[in-house]
């Protein structure tokens, strides 16, 4: 039997710290997630749930993007997925009786964890002008709303779609259509907040926006460097591959600017090994890098290849620098002029550690380096990717087994968005592809990102919000422009599976659309359908949950978007450049669906068959597959890229927001993150002893952070225990969507406009009740 809610949220007087971990997963994750899985589903439900997890005849976690291998394990999910299913597949049911017991207000004023708990969203509900409460409404009357709204709208740029990385590829494609189909690429999605800089950077340099490695390729690196990631909370199941790569003889190199346990050492809970024999260390070398300071140690690594090569002669490859790549002269010529002095001091590496990991490098035959929000979140994120592809260009490290780029994607399926078409600058032969499969021409001007989504709804030019999936008000920058952002609009519509913060920032008007989940069963009129997902190194393959839904009328995302898509182009009110499709027929059949996808997006050709039976296919990269760059040069592109790093100014410090081990982005499981031995609460923040001493501060004591910003708005997060900790002098850590509040809006980086949550200048303030 499941257990109830609870019926408080975290409470911050609790709060402990304890032993910081240097090993992760081991038996204590088994317990963890076995406690979590019963506490929601009850024993037989998770037994039956689990063993489903990323199975070919199962359904895919609906938590990180991280790819299976061929042959699957019985127990293919790590903690923190385990904690994501638990989670949807819950027995906990949310429905018109608990939004009549609780007030817009006063659920305003619970916590996400809180909130996250109550369980599944039942029933459509309505909050109408003026109202206090939510009421229930019929399907029909909701998706008529909502379909009204957006098909009178003056301009269809007045209304903005979001997206979560959860959505399938057929939900995605059914999506990105309909707002094409009203005339606007106002289509941001999770991906502007986090790996948006990836692709931008891998895009100008290879020509590809996606990682150019399989799983395989991981296990069989001889050098691994895995930078501004942690997988032990943030993707757990790669441990998995770095510990094969280990056992292969690879060499692993951490950086990260935190000592993240899951990069030193491995107890795998599958193997005796890793049950009874201590596990399996990962880093060979550990490199505390100062927050911001990886453009400048990339840069170093690529100026003593440079100085190793003119006294050996054997560094780098010639042969492919010659051939596939351009740009060489003018990023030697950069290198050579950088100064040692600068980069060290940028970096905080010691020299001697920065020309190890050249040297290492330079011995190796094939190196993947690794990344994830660590490098993306900085203004110049993407000049630092881009002096990543440098280093691996110089050595041919792009296009051949066992070497690339592998940019680490979070939600399960944000790459499968994008590749879908969500975007708000598509290319000009998806959208040509889109208007001959749909005898329609789809709109060509650049839509909003989610910064500028934020702006549009700031300066009143936004009627109608709608989000399919996500908590946009808690993921978002700049909480408090966000969310008076958001309620200047007249409504906004959320598809969701569980209660959450959007839910209760809402328009003039608001309606909630319950969806089916992962692991729930959906049944249309052709019988059991399933969706597929991309994965994080460009695999498709299907999923279809098996379990009975949360309510018998419960619509999936491709359901509610089909019915949308029906009320808004078809009947005597239908727009005259409308899409031609069968909204009714996609509805009813997922595969007419996918046999659209396969005559509009390049590579999904033959997709039912190539998925049939639980098979999956990697889809075409042609840096990876045949060396071959759809760049500006038509060749990998060496850049010379100006140094930058963060300056902090005196009696201040860069702080960089992190997830809690209980916790995948905004979804807060619970209040520990025992890694880093922090027990029974989240508003902390992590500091060097030294920094503590000279601010004046100790630790323990209770602070407000003040954000510092050129447009001189005070940004205050308050009350955070201060807590010693192992980062760089001059850096600090605390836990989102609570610090989300302290990065301003206009604060992003150049070229992706990826907001800059991991380099926000701040001040520590001394609370008046800390007595």
């Amino acid at each position: 039997m499941a257990k109830k809610a609870p019926k408080t949220g975290i409470d911050e007087s609790e709060l402990r710290t304890g032993h910081r971990k240097r090993v992760a997963v081991g038996v204590p994750a088994i317990v963890r997630s076995m406690r979590m899985s019963v506490d929601q589903m009850g024993v037989v439900r998770s037994a039956e749930t689990l063993l489903r997890v990323n199975q070919k005849d199962g359904f895919d976690c609906p938590g990180c993007a991280w790819p299976e291998n061929e042959r699957r394990h019985i127990a293919e999910f790590c903690e923190n997925g385990a904690k994501a299913v638990a989670e949807e597949a819950t027995l906990r049911r949310v429905g018109p009786a608990f939004f009549a017991q609780h007030s817009v207000a006063e659920l305003l004023e619970r916590d996400n964890y809180w909130l996250g708990q109550q369980g599944r969203l039942t029933h459509p509900m309505i909050l109408d002008e003026g109202a206090t409460h939510y009421r229930p409404i019929s399907w029909d009357d909701a998706l008529s709303e909502v379909a009204t709204a957006l098909r009178t709208l003056p301009d269809p740029n007045e209304a903005v779609f979001y997206t979560s990385g959860r959505t399938s590829n057929e939900a995605a494609f059914l999506y990105q259509l309909l707002v094409r189909g009203l005339g606007t690429n106002n289509l941001p999605d999770c991906s502007n907040m986090c790996h948006e800089s990836s692709g931008t950077a891998l895009t100008e340099t290879l020509g590809v926006g996606k990682g150019t490695v399989s799983i395989v390729d991981v296990q069989n690196a001889e050098l691994l460097i895995v930078a501004g990631q942690n997988p032990g909370t943030n993707h757990p199941r790669m441990l998995s591959a770095l510990e094969k790569a280990k056992q292969n003889g690879a060499t692993i190199i951490a950086i990260n600017p935190l000592p993240e346990a899951g990069l030193l050492r491995f107890e795998n809970p599958q193997t005796p090994r890793g049950v009874l024999l201590g596990g399996t260390k990962l880093a060979d070398r550990y490199l505390q890098i100062k927050l911001g300071g990886d453009q400048a140690l990339f840069q170093a690594v690529g100026k003593r290849l440079l100085e190793l090569e003119a006294q050996r002669g054997d560094v780098l490859d010639h042969e492919f620098i010659a051939q596939c790549t351009s740009g060489f002269d003018d990023y030697r010529a950069a290198l050579e002029a950088a100064d040692w002095a600068e980069l060290v001091e940028a970096s905080g590496i010691p020299e001697s550690e920065i020309r190890a990991v050249a040297d290492a490098i330079a011995r190796s035959n094939s190196t993947i380096v690794c990344w994830a929000m660590g490098l993306t979140q900085h203004a110049h994120a993407v000049p630092t990717l881009r002096d990543i592809v440098n280093v691996l260009l110089l050595t041919g490290n792009i296009g051949k087994p066992g070497a690339g780029v592998c940019p680490v994607r979070g939600h399960s399926n944000v790459q499968g968005d994008r590749t879908m078409g969500i975007w708000e600058k598509p290319g000009e032969a998806f959208l040509a592809a889109l208007d001959r499969e749909f005898a329609f021409t789809a709109p060509r001007e650049h839509g909003y990102d989610t910064v500028a989504a934020i702006e549009a709804m700031r300066d009143g030019k936004v009627k109608v919000f709608m989000a399919v999936g996500g908590n946009f008000a808690s993921a978002t920058p700049d909480t408090e422009v966000t969310e008076a952002a958001l309620r200047t609009t007249e409504l906004t519509v959320q598809v969701s599976t569980k209660l959450n913060r959007s839910h209760l920032v809402t328009g003039r008007r608001a309606i909630i659309l319950p969806t089916l989940g992962r692991t729930d069963r959906d049944r249309r009129d052709a019988g059991l359908q399933k969706v597929t997902v991309e994965d994080s190194m460009s695999a498709v393959h299907g999923s279809h949950g098996r379990l009975a839904p949360p309510a018998e009328d419960l619509l999936s995302e491709v359901a509610i978007l089909a019915r949308l898509g029906a009320l808004i182009f078809t009947g005597p009110d239908a727009r005259s450049n409308a899409p031609q499709a069968d909204w009714r027929a996609l509805e009813g059949d997922y595969r007419r669906i996918r046999a659209h996808i396969s005559r509009v997006v390049p590579g999904f050709d033959d997709f039912e068959t190539r998925i049939d039976g639980g098979r999956s296919f990697v889809l075409p990269n042609g840096a990876r597959d045949s060396r071959t760059f759809a760049t500006a040069t038509g060749k990998a592109m060496f850049t010379a890229n100006e140094l930058q790093y963060p300056r902090i100014p005196k009696g201040r410090l860069l702080l960089q927001t992190i997830r809690s081990h209980d916790q995948y982005n905004t979804t807060i499981y619970g209040s520990d993150d025992r890694y880093r031995g922090i027990y029974n609460g989240r508003r902390v923040v992590l500091v060097n002893a030294h920094d503590l001493r000279e601010l004046g501060f100790e630790n323990g004591e209770l602070v407000d952070l003040v954000s510092e910003w050129r447009d001189g708005v005070k940004r205050r997060a308050e009350k955070f225990r201060l807590v010693t900790y192992s980062t760089p002098r001059g850096n600090a850590a605390a836990y989102y969507p609570e610090t989300n509040v302290l990065v301003p809006l206009d604060s992003y980086a150049q070229g992706s406009r990826t907001p800059t949550s991991k380099s926000i200048i701040v001040r520590l303030e001394k609370r008046a009740d800390e007595a």
